[in-house]
């Protein structure tokens, strides 16, 4: 089985045994161009290459022969929006969820466009991050490009429009859309008629079980699959991430950090939140998720790396080190707490739990005995609490959680780890393979061909877990700081914007 992930920094594939093993994974980097703080874009072909690509190193990797192949199944980002003529050629880059440049349709939505009773039919929250606010932007400030457009696609159904032709979408991916009636799983009237789109402009709805076959023959022979093997159509990465990690109970919490990062649980139902905090997005239709995604994961740490450490960098490499193993061994020389060294870590704008893409990121608490080994633990403990806070605004309707499972990129880091139990001051449950969104796409594509009765059967393939108990001292200092957190990004709300405006203004120049 081969589990496909299409993410924002990267493409990975894993090939699986049917038991859950990794036998072998591939992945592929491409940029994000971020020529400004609202711009973020991807090249669409340059995407499709990478999953091509990461196809024909698994096979190649795993020596495996076509007809071994059970089927390939999908995992990717949300929120996405290209731009294609009638012939499906982008007209547009691929607009990924961290493009800013809706940000005052979206005000605009929210406030004066029935945006809020909108969220609580299509369950995205009203966000420039959501495809119903950059179809609303382009629409009236990208005229001559709406009008010429043939459809508008996010980056899987531009994958599968390139290798089998036709356009299809997940309930999944549809219901980050913003467009999505989550009780009719069909287009929402209301939201297309907002957006200035047909029926006909968008991709066909399927479960996320559907099963594209008959792959063009070129890439099934660049691949080195057989065309008839079944494309399960899957759904999003963080549906799947919970899936994943085995947290489908009830009560059962997924956190993930990856680049960006979101806190997670499944319910049975489609359900909003009447102030417009959390999301809800399909599973599949008797499974949904609800929770809050964040902007500022775990690239945070590269940045810190990156404009802090290069000495560290330097040391790393010439002892043969990862040089995120050797700042987190300088960095754990900090006491918890960072010696009262607070970072909000909004660095571009935020989505839960403020949704507000004026949001700037801030060190709070700076003194001449702080270093940049405290400012590099800020900025790790800074992920956690903003993660923290959406918890909270979930537990509202969901309680306490009974436990929480964790994954992502962050999870490689036992620091890290351990900062996400101190601050959540709760068990944090940890499988040792990070692959989540890969394993639960491939559990979702057990499911869909019959050979597993019930998603239940990830329990059997999620592997070994670390464990993370708070450590009481440290969570006592986490929760004497917390509240500080909170009160310093809610007070920000008018600053935030004037240095968001300031900005953009000087970005034009």
């Amino acid at each position: 089985m081969i589990g496909v992930d299409i993410g924002t920094t990267s493409t990975k594939a894993v090939l699986f045994e049917e038991n859950g093993k990794v036998v072998t994974k591939a992945d592929e980097e491409y940029p994000l161009y971020m020529p400004t703080s609202s711009i973020a874009e991807q090249d669409p072909d340059r995407i499709f290459r990478a999953v091509i690509q990461t196809l024909k190193r698994v096979m190649a990797q795993s020596a495996a022969r076509p007809e071994q192949v059970l089927f390939v199944s999908f995992s990717s980002a949300m929120h996405s929006v290209i731009v294609v003529d009638a012939e499906g050629k982008p007209l547009t880059r691929c607009i990924t969820w961290g493009d800013n440049r809706s940000a005052a349709w979206a005000e605009r939505l929210k406030r004066d466009m029935n945006g809020h009773e909108i969220y609580l039919r299509t369950g995205t929250p009203i966000h420039p991050m959501s495809p119903l606010s950059k179809l609303l932007w382009l629409r009236h400030d990208h005229q001559v490009l709406f009008q010429n457009a043939g459809k508008f696609i996010s980056i899987k159904e531009y994958v599968f429009a390139k290798l089998f032709g036709e356009y299809v979408v997940d309930y999944s991916i549809a219901s980050a859309t913003g467009l999505m009636n989550l009780q009719k799983l069909d287009w929402d009237e209301e939201a297309l008629d907002v957006a200035g789109v047909s029926r006909d402009q968008l991709s066909r709805l399927v479960p996320t079980t559907y099963a594209l076959k008959g792959m063009k023959a070129v890439f099934a022979e660049e691949t080195g699959l057989a065309g008839s093997t079944p494309f399960i159509v899957g759904a999003s990465d963080g549906v799947l991430s919970n899936l994943g990690m085995n947290a489908i109970e009830p009560g059962i919490v997924a956190a993930t950090i990856g680049t960006s990062g979101a806190i997670r649980t499944v319910i049975d139902q489609p359900s909003t939140d009447p102030k417009g905090r959390i999301f809800c997005y399909a599973l599949t239709e008797k499974h949904w998720v609800i929770g809050g995604a964040v902007n500022n994961g775990g690239m945070l740490f590269r940045w810190a790396r990156d404009e802090f450490a290069a000495s560290e960098v330097e040391t790393a490499k010439r002892l043969g080190i990862d040089a995120y193993d050797l700042l987190t061994k300088i960095v754990e020389k900090v006491s918890p707490g960072s010696d009262g060294l607070i970072f909000h870590p909004y660095m571009t704008g935020e989505r839960a739990p403020l949704w507000n893409a004026n949001a700037r990121g801030s060190f709070f608490g700076l003194t001449m005995h702080h270093r940049k080994e405290h400012m590099i633990r800020a900025v790790l403990e800074g992920v956690i609490f903003n993660l923290y806070t959406v918890l909270l605004a979930m537990g509202e309707r969901m309680g306490r959680p009974k436990k929480i499972h964790a994954t992502g990129g962050f999870a490689r880091s036992s620091l890290w780890r351990q900062i996400m139990a101190d601050i959540f001051d709760q068990e944090v449950v940890v499988p040792q393979s990070f692959e989540s969104s890969c394993l639960g796409a491939v559990v979702l594509g057990l499911y869909a061909t019959g050979r597993a009765d019930s998603l239940h059967i990830v329990s059997r393939m999620v592997g070994d877990t670390h464990v993370h108990k708070p450590i009481r001292e440290h969570a006592e200092i986490y929760h004497e700081l917390l509240p500080i957190y909170i009160k310093i990004a809610r007070n920000m709300e008018e600053e935030y914007e004037a240095i968001a405006r300031f900005q953009q203004k000087r970005e034009r120049f």
